[in-house]
């Protein structure tokens, strides 16, 4: 499941379904299963993350993929999905 919005003209929004089908070291492939795109193939890099938490003493950064392993759902994230 996608986690952030990446590309809102392409629908590639948060809680978009896909399979992963190659995993590389700074980029994944992978085939969309929901909505109007189901079937299409799309790359998606690694991302910076930066905790914009006041409290800490410092800044971090760290680069993840946007997208999370995901069996079950919420029935919040599953509204509007058949």
């Amino acid at each position: 499941m996608l986690m952030r919005n990446i590309d809102q003209a392409n629908r590639l929004c948060n809680g978009m379904r896909l399979t992963d089908t190659h995993l590389g070291k700074s980029r994944i492939a992978v085939t969309v299963i929901t909505g109007k795109r189901a079937g299409t193939r799309v790359f998606v890099s690694r991302m910076n993350l930066i905790p914009s938490d006041p409290r800490l003493p410092f800044k971090f950064r760290r680069m993840q993929f946007p997208s999370t392993l995901c069996f079950a759902m919420t029935i919040n994230k599953s509204q509007g999905q058949s």
